[in-house]
């Protein structure tokens, strides 16, 4: 019976815990992948900018009119605003019509 306690201990821990935890890091790593240019961000910092240029580990960001910092893309806590991006069609579809 104590083992059996144990484990149950053991099971909600990783329910209430780890699990939950794995989730909230899985989705951070999705935003930052998904950010484009245009897109408002928010860094760890609390710093509001404009990506104007994305790179395999970093973001270029425009936090005021001319000036651009750099920052590695797990600085970024959160999208404030998507920029629309306009997806490409290829011409042959526009031929066919």
């Amino acid at each position: 019976m104590p083992i059996l306690m144990i484990v149950l201990l053991f099971a909600v821990m990783y329910f209430m815990m780890i699990r939950p935890q794995q989730k909230r890091r899985r989705d951070a790593e999705q935003m930052q992948a998904a950010i484009g240019a245009g897109d408002e961000v928010v860094t760890i910092g609390g710093l509001y900018g404009t990506v104007t240029g994305v790179d395999d580990e970093t973001v270029m960001l425009e936090v005021a009119p001319g000036v651009q910092t750099r920052y590695a893309r797990p600085a970024i806590a959160r999208v404030v605003k998507t920029a629309e991006r306009i997806e490409s069609v290829p011409e042959e579809a526009d031929a066919k019509e």
